[in-house]
């Protein structure tokens, strides 16, 4: 499907094509699975010896909202102060704990835990596929949509503040913006979301990138 296509389907037509298409998303078992970034295969198999062998099991929640003026994402700044991340922008979410019953219940349990929206109401669309990330977690991206308002409440010990971007503003392919960054010895192009004063960057808009193409039909 194309870019044009995409941005002009109405909101009730994007969100019925977000839960065919990831319902019918094929599970790929095994580490192929993982993504980084929006990297291509070769670029992805190149960096994948610098990440441990059995990282981290994490998830985190990707919540779409129902406005007026079409359907928006829901991100998070994290705090200023965090050892890892600090003052990034990402989805709401963490590491998969023991009593986790699988990623989705952990991606739920974190979004409650930082933002303080109940896990009832969010009604579970799909997964995307796992991406691999620098901090050496493999992290599941749950996509849910939120059922009812709610008045978000970050937890100031993880979350400075919570906003949110217009969802065709991310499915625009004019606000992508390949950066060139260092990593592992090497020079890699990443793809950027730049939001008014915020910068979406690294695995957060890796998998946003992800939602993407997978909208679009692309191979994955």
């Amino acid at each position: 499907m194309s870019d044009a296509t995409i941005l002009a389907l109405d909101s009730p037509s994007l969100r019925e094509l977000i839960v065919r298409r990831l319902a019918h998303l094929p599970e790929i078992p095994g580490s192929d699975d993982w993504r980084y970034g929006g990297l291509t295969p070769a670029q992805r198999q190149a960096l994948r010896q610098h990440f441990p062998a059995q990282p981290e099991r994490a998830a985190v929640l990707i919540p779409l909202l129902d406005r007026p003026d079409g359907m928006s994402v829901l991100l998070t700044e994290r705090a200023s102060d965090l050892r890892r991340h600090a003052g990034q922008i990402s989805f709401p979410g963490g590491r998969i704990e023991g009593d986790d019953a699988d990623a989705v219940a952990a991606a739920l349990r974190e979004t409650e835990e930082e933002i303080g929206l109940p896990r009832d109401q969010v009604q579970i669309i799909g997964r995307l596929p796992d991406h691999l990330i620098v901090s050496g977690y493999r992290v599941t991206p749950v996509v849910g949509l939120v059922t009812r308002a709610f008045t978000p409440r970050p937890d100031p010990r993880e979350v400075a503040s919570v906003f949110e971007v217009p969802l065709r503003f991310v499915l625009d392919p004019r606000n992508h913006v390949r950066r060139r960054r260092r990593f592992a010895e090497q020079d890699i192009e990443l793809t950027d979301l730049t939001f008014g004063e915020r910068n979406i960057w690294g695995a957060t808009a890796g998998m946003l990138l992800t939602l993407y193409r997978v909208l679009r039909g692309e191979d994955q």
